[in-house]
């Protein structure tokens, strides 16, 4: 019998599951993510599957949520991004500064118009400079040309001269967003530029590990639209798998629930991520899905990702009070079960003048030669400290301020992550959960509470006292999760946008959830509105703290609640579910009467009618289309294709065409390993 390996590499767990033919679970693990060493955790994972059973693998599916996690988290490699007929207002609209400092942002002449034409020339030596001047210094480049997918011939050009001039992955915005929109375009190329390194990182370590096993089977991993794609062709765009952990636990929590219609909660240590699933397919954005504070132009599906996890910090906001997330740290109960001698730490400084410094360990995370390269002594220093052991940032204050100023650089680059009191470390003071070290996680609620309390006056919780703390954290974290989910039911339906529907979730779900405590009160009276989910509509929870929150979340909100069973690795069994997909548009516009413009990779191409401009379009999309198909891992593939039309028709002036879009897609099974 063959068997399909599902792999999920989280910001907290790396999980496992063997399926057979028949899809399925046969067995299933969870261990540690490395986040230092991603092949340590995968193969911890992969040693508790039965090893007899990993020789008759033929397809392994990775899924992940690193990419999702650095995107919200705004972490990634250093890149430069080149920016060709950009105007100012269009660089600041794009967030680029934002994400990446000014000094990664390379304007330079060049870009088209909306017909495709050069407006500027590109400047040969100016760009060359450029290049020379930051090879060293990044890990990726980013090219983004105005009017970029009308024509890319100044992307391409560019994108020759950085190759030849150095050996450093380069992506140009063509390549990964058809649509116009020069400043989320740029935005887009960038991000992909960022999340090279860390892509292939992972991707081998998962080879790594299977070659380990003498597991010789194709490795796909899985795009944010849920479907499937070769390693080669994710390292080509690895902004596409930006939701790949969110797509992946869609399609997995459909399977163990049998539901066609619900609602999908997946919480994980970083991110929850919210889906609406109708027909047993979760709808797509093919205007791109909104990431944390972003929106990069990747087809995927429609998910509602924000920082909450397991592992989200637990802080005072400014006016809001208590906040969790969407910083990721990690959990004191975790740092202790590594490192048990630091627990003595805990215990004293529980007993200590609250300051800022207390519960904090620095731990260190992946690296790339381009990060490194820029660090200086003190950084390079505090880098190999963390090597060795976490760093104690009180004790670093008082006998070395250098090794702590340095590793607070190293954080803010995203080389190091500090610890810090979490709702998995409340999770263990109430015994929700028991993975890791209830003492360190009951002192380091002592100290948050103390911290509170003297610090910022928020709480009244008894001096020692770790179970209200705790209770408080996990109400917040449930209130979260309402409020959000009340926010995607109501952008689902349509009727406001994200700001608007942020709000009047708030408003919700502070009505729902009073409503809900009042409920047992002798005072109880009739509310005149009453919020209800449609009851053909389950919630169904997925991820590893899904049975500590989303019962009480499904008691505040009045909805039917599935837990499935394996729903702790809905990620892994989701990531062998899918198929493989690529999808072309064209764009076809009448600039003039009797002239039909298509633009194409090459360039614009004129027709004198509309049907022979459609026709060839659909020759183009559907050649370009299977080809990518079979390129991604497809062991074959059939072309369907859709067009949208944007035309008028008056009394005046008759039918008039401005605009279609043709798209192919081509889908198509995986690849498999012949036994």
């Amino acid at each position: 019998m063959a068997y399909s390996l599902g792999i999920d590499t989280g910001g907290t767990f790396t999980d496992v599951v063997l399926l057979d033919a028949k899809r399925k679970v046969l067995a299933s693990a969870k261990s540690l993510t490395t986040r230092f060493d991603l092949s340590e955790g995968i193969a911890a994972s992969l040693d508790k599957l039965p090893q007899d059973l990993l020789t008759r693998v033929t397809l392994v599916s990775l899924s992940t949520t690193l990419t999702t996690n650095s995107v919200v988290e705004g972490k990634g490699s250093p890149v430069c991004v080149f920016l060709l007929g950009y105007e100012a207002l269009q660089v600041k609209s794009s967030g680029l500064i934002d994400l990446l400092g000014s000094d990664a942002i390379v304007c330079l002449p060049g870009g088209h118009d909306a017909g495709g034409l050069p407006t500027q020339t590109l400047d040969e030596a100016a760009t060359r400079a450029a290049i020379l001047s930051h090879k060293n210094r990044v890990s990726a480049f980013a090219i983004s040309a105005t009017f970029g997918v009308r024509n890319p011939a100044h992307e391409m050009q560019v994108r020759a001269w950085v190759k030849e001039l150095c050996d450093v992955p380069v992506t140009c915005g063509h390549e990964l967003a058809s649509s116009l929109g020069a400043p989320r375009r740029a935005l887009t190329v960038a991000l992909n530029a960022r999340m090279i390194f860390h892509v292939k990182a992972l991707i081998d370590s998962v080879q790594k590990t299977l070659a380990d096993r003498a597991i010789d089977a194709p490795l796909m991993i899985v795009k944010g639209d849920g479907s499937l794609v070769n390693v080669a062709s994710a390292m080509q765009r690895p902004v596409s798998t930006v939701l790949s952990g969110p797509a992946a636990s869609v399609l997995g929590a459909c399977a163990l629930s049998g539901l066609q219609d619900a609602i999908v909660a997946d919480m994980g240590g970083t991110t929850t991520d919210i889906a609406v699933v109708r027909g047993g397919k979760p709808a797509l954005s093919f205007d791109g899905a909104m990431v944390g504070n972003w929106r990069p132009m990747v087809e995927a599906v429609k998910v509602y990702a924000i920082g909450l996890g397991g592992d989200s910090e637990v802080r005072l906001h400014g006016g809001d009070g208590l906040t969790i997330g969407p910083r990721r740290v990690v959990p004191l109960s975790l740092v202790v079960h590594e490192h048990p001698h630091l627990l003595a730490v805990l215990e004293r400084q529980q007993n200590e003048t609250p300051h800022a410094s207390q519960m904090r360990f620095a731990v260190r995370l992946q690296g790339d030669a381009a990060h490194l390269s820029r660090l200086n002594d003190d950084e390079l220093y505090a880098w190999e400290c963390l090597a060795k052991s976490p760093v104690d940032l009180e004790r670093a204050n008082i006998e070395n301020r250098a090794l702590a100023r340095a590793v607070a650089r190293l954080e803010r680059k995203g080389l190091a992550i500090y610890s810090g009191f979490t709702p998995s470390d409340a999770a263990h003071v109430l015994g929700m959960s028991n993975h890791w070290s209830a003492p360190a996680a009951v002192f380091a609620a002592r100290i948050w509470a103390r911290q509170m309390r003297h610090m910022y006056g928020l709480g009244k919780w008894k001096q020692g006292d770790e179970i209200g703390p705790a209770k408080d954290v996990v109400a917040k974290v449930v209130d979260t999760i309402c409020q959000k989910l009340i926010e995607a039911g109501l952008n689902d339906a349509g009727q406001m946008n994200e700001s608007t529907a942020g709000k009047v979730a708030a408003l919700l779900t502070t009505m729902a959830l009073g409503k809900n405590k009042e409920a047992d009160s002798e005072n109880a009276s009739e509310s005149v509105f009453q919020l209800q989910f449609s009851p053909a509509m389950p919630l169904v929870g997925v991820g590893a703290p899904a049975a500590s929150y989303y019962p009480a979340v499904a008691k505040g909100l009045g909805v039917t609640l599935r837990l499935p069973q394996f729903a702790e690795v809905a990620n892994a069994i989701g990531a062998v579910l899918g198929e493989v997909s690529q999808r072309v548009h064209l764009t076809v516009t009448q600039p003039v009467r009797g002239t039909f413009k298509i633009f194409t990779a090459l360039g614009p191409i004129d027709f004198p009618d509309y049907a022979s401009a459609i026709d060839h379009a659909k020759e183009l999309a559907g050649k370009e289309a299977y080809t990518r198909a079979m390129d991604a891992g497809a062991a074959h593939a059939e072309v369907v294709f859709s067009q949208s039309d944007n035309s008028v028709n008056n009394d005046i002036d008759g039918n008039v065409f401005f605009e279609a879009v043709v798209t192919a897609t081509a889908s198509g099974p995986p690849r498999t390993k012949a036994l």
